[in-house]
């Protein structure tokens, strides 16, 4: 039994080591795909949050409790991205 386990690591050991780099290798790959993926939609999800427009709206109220008193259901949500009855504030240096 050991003679044949000796005799098939033997066999096995000339492509071990460029088996063993190509798994290394995809492994790293992989991961930067996977990271590269991940920051991709990190930068989607942020333009997106971005198009917000509750807070220029006058009906915002920055209170946790009640957001907006037109749509409190939908501020600050990507709902509300296309909202229409959006006013933006007279005075920008009102905003609560």
């Amino acid at each position: 039994m050991f003679l044949l386990l000796q005799s098939l690591i033997q066999a096995i050991q000339p492509f071990l080591v460029p088996l063993c780099f190509i798994f290394a290798w995809t492994l790293i790959g992989l991961i930067a795909w996977s990271l590269w993926s991940a920051i991709q939609d990190g930068v989607a999800k942020a333009k997106q949050m971005h198009q917000i427009p509750c807070t220029g709206c006058q009906f915002f109220t920055n209170d946790y409790r009640l957001k907006c008193t037109v749509h409190p259901d939908i501020a600050n949500s990507e709902q509300a991205i296309d909202c229409t009855d959006f006013t933006a504030v007279n005075n920008p240096l009102n905003v609560h």
